[in-house]
C-alpha cells in the first residue's frame, strides 16, 4: 500500500470513528426536551471529519474499491450530522431527526468490511468491554468466510418482509451458537437495526438476525402475517447454521417489542427467551395469551423512566401482569432512557439468554 494511501487512513479513520461514536451517543440519549445538551454533549466531530475527508488526495486505481468504502462512510455520517444540523438551527422537528439518522447504519455498513484490514476499525465494532481483547481480536482476524459475516436476504432499503443476518467470523458448525433475532421499531427496517446488535453479537458470539416487517410496521393488530415470515426466517437461518434451541432470544424495540409479546407468547412459538425493550403492552394480552407458555417464561422488560411514547408506568404494569401470569420477569427501569435503544442492555440480556 503506497504511502499517500497510508497517509489519508490514519488522517481520516480518527475522525470517522469519533464522529460514528458521537452519532450512536446522540441516538442513545436523543430525549426531545433535551436535544440542545445532547447536541452540546457531542461537540462538532463532523467538523473534524469533513476537514480530513476532504484533504484526502487521488489513490491508485488498485485502491479504487478500498476508496469507495471510504469515502461512503464519510458520507453518510457527514449526512447523518448535516440532517441533524438543520434540526438544531430550527429547521424541522423530532420527526426531521429520526430522518436525518437514517444514513448512520449505512455509515456502519460500508465501514464493517475494512475490519479485517485495520484493527481500529475492528476495535469499534466489538462493545467496550472486549476492545483491548486481544484472542477475541485474533479470532476475528480471519475475516468473513462463506459462512460468516453479514447477509442479507430480500433486505434492501424500502423492501418489506426480508432480512438480515450477522454470524460471528470464528464461528464453528461443530459448536451451537445463540440465536438473537431482534425487531426494529415502527417504520424502521432490520437492515438498519441490526447496528443496534452487531458490537455485542460479535463480542459475545451470537447469530443476530434481524427481519423487516411485512408491512409499515409490525402486525399489533389485523391479520398477522409477520408470525408466519419470522418462523420461516427462523427455518431458513436453522437450515444453514448451527443454533442452539435451547437459547433463542427474541427481543426488539417499541413496536417490535410490543410484537416480541404478540408472537413470542403464542404456545407455538420456539422462541426460549422474550426481551422487549422500549414497548407497550395491553393486560388483555395477558388474559389471551396460552397460560402453559407464560408458567415460567423467561421474559427481560427494559424500559426507560424518560419515555414519551410508552410512558414508565406501563413497564411497571406489564411487569405486575406477566408476573400474576407465572411469567419469569426480569426487569429494567433506565433513569436517563427516553425512547430510544439502550445499546448497554445488550451484553447483560447475552448473559441471562446464557443463563449466567
Amino acid at each position: 500500500m503506497s504511502e499517500a494511501v497510508i497517509d489519508d487512513i490514519v488522517a481520516v479513520l480518527p475522525p470517522l470513528l469519533n464522529a460514528l461514536e458521537a452519532l450512536g451517543f446522540f441516538q442513545r440519549h436523543l430525549h426531545p426536551p433535551a436535544f440542545a445538551s445532547v447536541m452540546n454533549a457531542i461537540g462538532t466531530p463532523d467538523e473534524a471529519l469533513q476537514a480530513s475527508h476532504t484533504a484526502i488526495g487521488e489513490w491508485p486505481e488498485q485502491f479504487a474499491g478500498l476508496r469507495e468504502r471510504l469515502d461512503r462512510a464519510c458520507n453518510e455520517a457527514l449526512a447523518a450530522f448535516a440532517g441533524i444540523r438543520e434540526v438544531e438551527r430550527g429547521n424541522g422537528d423530532l420527526v426531521a431527526v429520526f430522518r436525518a439518522l437514517r444514513p448512520a447504519p449505512r455509515a456502519l455498513e460500508a465501514l464493517y468490511p475494512l475490519a479485517v484490514q485495520f484493527p481500529p476499525v475492528s476495535s469499534f465494532f466489538l462493545n467496550a468491554a472486549n476492545r483491548e481483547n486481544g484472542d477475541l481480536l485474533s479470532r476475528l482476524e480471519m475475516g468473513a468466510s462463506e459462512h460468516t459475516g453479514i447477509f442479507h436476504d430480500h433486505n434492501e432499503p424500502g423492501s418489506r418482509g426480508g432480512f438480515s443476518v450477522y454470524v460471528p467470523e470464528y464461528y464453528r458448525l461443530d459448536r451451537a451458537m445463540p440465536l438473537v433475532m431482534a425487531l426494529h421499531g415502527g417504520s424502521g427496517n432490520g437492515r438498519g437495526f441490526l447496528w443496534s446488535w452487531l458490537r455485542d453479537a460479535r463480542s459475545l458470539g451470537a447469530i443476530l438476525v434481524a427481519p423487516t416487517a411485512t408491512g409499515p410496521t409490525w402486525a399489533l393488530m389485523g391479520d398477522d402475517a409477520d408470525t408466519p415470515n419470522l418462523m420461516r426466517i427462523l427455518e431458513t437461518v436453522r437450515d444453514r447454521w448451527n443454533i442452539d434451541a435451547s437459547r433463542m432470544l427474541l427481543t426488539g424495540m417499541s413496536d417490535g417489542g410490543t410484537f416480541c409479546y404478540v408472537t413470542g407468547l403464542e404456545s407455538a412459538s420456539p422462541f426460549t427467551h422474550l426481551a422487549p425493550v422500549s414497548a407497550t403492552f395491553h393486560p388483555l394480552m395477558a388474559e389471551m395469551a396460552d397460560a402453559e407458555r407464560m408458567r415460567g417464561l423467561p421474559v427481560f422488560i427494559t424500559h426507560g423512566k424518560l419515555d414519551w411514547m410508552f410512558p414508565v408506568q406501563t413497564a411497571r404494569q406489564t411487569q405486575a401482569a406477566l408476573s400474576a401470569a407465572g411469567v419469569n420477569v426480569t426487569y429494567r427501569e433506565i433513569d436517563d432512557l427516553s425512547h430510544t435503544y439502550p445499546r448497554e442492555i445488550n451484553a447483560e440480556l447475552l448473559a441471562w439468554l446464557n443463563g449466567e
